[in-house]
């Protein structure tokens, strides 16, 4: 190759675009039904309603006056804790639409990336899920 000659970039073919676009989708799809699973996961303890974790609130804005810095800084950061945890318990998660697309891309994209149904229900899919997808 002589000095003034650019390598040859290869260009993707419309073939690979699409089936690098199928793969984002496909895990899209899988992390979001993941993701609502793990958040609606039963917890351990006692569950927080929005009037235990508002009577908190009132506590520790009631504590926080006299509080010395060190103590104010915990309070704070627990203020801002349970305002976050307060504001999720209003968001609803539609886990039926979700599981409809988990079980849409799961074939393939197990099959793709070599993921089996043991691993699948570790992670804590359940059976009929898996059937649904043919997995």
């Amino acid at each position: 190759m002589a000095a003034t000659q650019k390598p040859k970039r290869s260009t993707m073919t419309d073939t690979h675009k699409a089936a690098l676009a199928e793969g984002r989708e496909q895990g899209r799809a899988i992390r979001a039904y993941l993701e609502a699973l793990e958040h609606s996961a039963p917890k351990r303890g006692r569950k927080r309603t929005a009037a235990s974790i508002d009577k908190r609130l009132a506590a520790i804005d009631a504590q926080l006056g006299d509080a010395d810095p060190l103590r104010r800084v915990n309070l704070i950061q627990e203020r801002l804790d349970l305002t976050q945890e307060r504001e999720s318990l209003d968001v609803t998660v539609d886990l039926a639409a979700l599981e409809a697309g988990f079980i849409a891309v799961a074939k393939p994209y197990s099959e793709r990336k070599g993921i089996s149904k043991a691993a699948w229900r570790e992670i804590g899919i359940t059976p009929a899920v898996l059937k649904a997808a043919g997995i």
